[in-house]
């Protein structure tokens, strides 16, 4: 079994950092890739005809993609305690709230990034801050509590969103006006798991 990845994108790091916290370094390996939206790896392509990472690929079985799927598969075959059942669907709300910021702020990059600067669109830019951000208070405000709780992959989920933001768009400054939030951040960020999956 190995994961294919790129350290930068954020569902990469959400695999990555469940892999760290459940102690499967030794059993998950992992196979780094250059690969864009543009011009997917052929590793990649081979693993996910949709030329996306992560994908797991596992020995004796198909290849596993989308991070959910495969952050869901590692904890319930490794006896994992990220996915409790007793809060279960605020745990899966909260990572989908999660992915969702990481979609729209990987789109915001990808326009800036990849597309020439005669075809970006600002709108689309500001649209999709304006989802990200309001996902974001959205978590300050209704979801603290949960954050405080036992560790889930919600918490995982969540962190490596905002630090992606941090990454591409600190410009954007999401922390002003969620105190809460950017104390468990910066609280959460000192995890070795984090600490290890950096960039």
């Amino acid at each position: 079994m190995k994961l294919i990845m790129s350290p930068t994108s954020p569902y990469v790091r959400k695999v990555r950092v469940l892999i760290r916290e459940m102690g499967l370094e030794d059993v998950v390996p992992e196979q780094a890739v250059a690969t864009t939206a543009f011009n997917s790896d052929a590793t990649v392509i081979a693993a996910n005809p949709l030329g996306k990472i992560p994908a797991l690929v596992r020995d004796d079985a198909p290849t596993l993609f989308d991070s959910r799927v495969i952050t869901r598969f590692l904890n319930d075959t490794n006896n994992g305690s990220m996915y409790p059942a007793a809060r279960i669907w605020d745990t899966l709300t909260l990572e989908a709230t999660a992915d969702g910021i990481m979609d729209t702020t990987v789109s915001m990059a990808y326009e800036v990034r990849l597309r020439p600067e005669a075809e970006q669109s600002a709108d689309w830019v500001e649209a999709q801050w304006q989802k990200a951000s309001r996902a974001i208070a959205s978590i300050n405000d209704r979801w603290m509590s949960h954050l405080s709780g036992p560790l889930d992959m919600s918490h995982i989920a969540v962190a490596c969103a905002l630090s992606y933001v941090d990454l591409r768009h600190d410009v954007r400054n999401w922390r002003d006006g969620k105190g809460d939030l950017a104390a468990w951040h910066a609280a959460f960020v000192e995890r070795p798991s984090m600490q290890a999956t950096a960039t």
